[in-house]
């Protein structure tokens, strides 16, 4: 939610702020979540590990990245080429965003085929993971428009969130590499 609502400054230079650059943001990111949902629930059918969970995380922080590089000129590239101001804002947005929040869709359906371990309570598990997930875009909508951009440049809160990401997806794969050498370890005690 954090990058959603800081799209519409990074487009108002080029496209404005008006309600039609709203609605192409808001559509490229339901769009692209709809489609980020679909893979991971399917990705999560197979071979679920902590390890693949972290490469999401930072596949998703690589991809947040070129945002803070390079909108600029995509923006101008696309602005120039396009003259219609819906259009451009469309065609912007999709450009920025939309293999980003493909990407990070596909967070919440892995979580929670990660979290299921009893299907009888797989709604249950489903039910939590989608109030926490909705509490935290609800307070990170909230941090990010009252305090951040008060303190700190849109290009500086987008480079902490891909920092953030990719600092996540390590831990993840850190953590299952950890685990798993335990395991063997633990393993080989037993056998000897």
């Amino acid at each position: 939610m954090g990058i959603e609502l800081l799209g519409g400054r990074i487009l108002a230079p080029f496209f404005g702020s008006s309600v039609h650059i709203w609605g192409s943001i808001i559509t490229v990111f339901m769009l692209s979540l709809s489609f980020g949902y679909l893979i991971g629930g399917k990705l999560s059918t197979k071979n679920v590990s902590l390890t693949r969970y972290g490469c999401i995380f930072l596949f998703a922080g690589i991809t947040v990245l070129p945002i803070t590089l390079w909108s600029g000129n995509i923006m101008e590239a696309i602005f120039i080429s396009i003259e219609d101001s819906r259009y451009g804002s469309l065609a912007a947005s999709m450009a920025l965003f939309f293999i980003p929040t493909i990407i990070l869709g596909m967070i919440s359906p892995y979580s929670v085929r990660l979290l299921v371990t009893d299907k009888d309570k797989s709604g249950q598990v489903a039910g939590v993971l989608y109030f926490v997930s909705t509490l935290g875009s609800a307070l990170g909508t909230i941090i990010t428009s009252f305090y951040f951009v008060l303190f700190f440049e849109v290009n500086a809160i987008i480079f902490t969130f891909s920092m953030t990401l990719i600092i996540f997806g390590f831990i993840a794969i850190t953590f299952d590499k950890l685990s798993k050498t335990k395991n063997e370890n633990s393993t080989g005690a037993i056998h000897e």
